[in-house]
């Protein structure tokens, strides 16, 4: 199977986004744009508080959708999870259930729902398989937000027991790339780091602190890549099976750290504050399911993604604005 979209598809579809002016929405958007989708709904919060069944039932009356592309999340780093759990796991919870639910009462075709790797349990043997997702309980700094969207996993499957749904649910590892979230407060670990080092250099300072010991593991997926895979799925693929979207490239804190230190040029100490938490030990994908049921496969280099990513950041950070 190729990548090559079907132009005689995407051409009767009208897409919702939700989520679709954040980090991976806006990647979506532009894929869609390049299949040449029939129309184009990218939501943001502004438009439609998706935790409100009021709201999620005048979305759909008010967007004539054939399909729903469900990535909205509250979402953040390791810090901001321990911080928020509840409403981490309520706002993902009722975004998901509600979208999909009136998706179906609406009549929409199909519904690509967007989990997280953080679903999979603390302790899953590497790579991790989807058939693996309920051997345990996720890593527990960002447990909550991780059940939140794998009950929308069960939601899927139910659905097309029940109602025949077309629902389809992925599973991205981390993303990184260009128009992150670099604000210290929620953004995840690329990025922070990113704004960490450079930040450092323009200071003058001689040394940054890290988070933890180093040495948990990390998979990272370029997010042009993770656009593209969810396109495919979303022309391709028409089953409840969970499916895996990542690189299978595994990299350690410490050496990502280090990475990151060399590309941007910094050439202080690292000191790793080990009372702050290390999250997960591991993360790598299997990632034969997607390349097999949709034929996806990654296909940005990691340094070379890197190197983008910071060049973006160094263009634009005086145009960055945090609370």
């Amino acid at each position: 199977m190729t990548g090559t979209p079907n132009s005689d598809f995407w051409s009767t579809q009208r897409v919702i986004v939700t989520g679709g002016r954040g980090f991976l929405g806006r990647y979506v958007v532009q894929e869609l744009e390049a299949c040449g989708a029939a129309e184009i709904f990218p939501l943001g919060r502004s438009e439609y508080d998706l935790r409100s069944e009021v709201e999620v039932e005048r979305m759909y009356r008010e967007l004539p959708a054939t399909m729903l592309i469900h990535l909205a999340a509250t979402v953040g780093g390791i810090g901001i999870n321990r911080e928020h759990p509840g409403s981490f796991f309520y706002d993902n919870l009722m975004m998901g259930a509600l979208s999909v639910e009136h998706a179906r009462r609406a009549g929409l075709d199909k519904a690509v729902i967007v989990g997280t790797i953080c679903a999979y349990p603390k302790f899953t043997p590497v790579p991790f398989k989807e058939e693996d997702l309920w051997n345990g309980y996720p890593e527990e700094t960002n447990a909550p937000y991780g059940i939140a969207k794998k009950v929308l996993l069960v939601q899927s499957q139910a659905y097309r027991q029940e109602y025949g749904f077309n629902s389809v649910y992925l599973l991205p590892v981390n993303l990184y790339g260009p128009n992150d979230n670099f604000d210290p407060a929620s953004s995840h670990v690329i990025p922070a780091l990113i704004k960490k080092i450079i930040d450092a250099q323009e200071a003058g300072d001689d040394q940054i602190v890290a988070w933890g010991d180093g040495s948990p593991t990390r998979e990272f997926l370029y997010v042009e890549d993770a656009a593209r895979g969810i396109i495919m799925a979303a022309e391709h693929y028409n089953d409840s099976d969970p499916v895996n979207l990542g690189s299978s490239n595994e990299i350690s804190i410490r050496d990502l750290v280090e990475l990151i230190a060399e590309l941007t040029g910094f050439a202080g100490d690292i000191v790793w504050d080990t009372d702050k938490p290390n999250g997960q030990p591991r993360r790598k994908l299997d990632v034969s399911r997607a390349k097999e049921r949709f034929g996806f496969e990654s296909q940005t280099d990691f340094r070379e993604g890197l190197k983008r990513t910071i060049a973006w950041y160094r263009e634009h950070r005086s145009e960055l604005v945090f609370e």
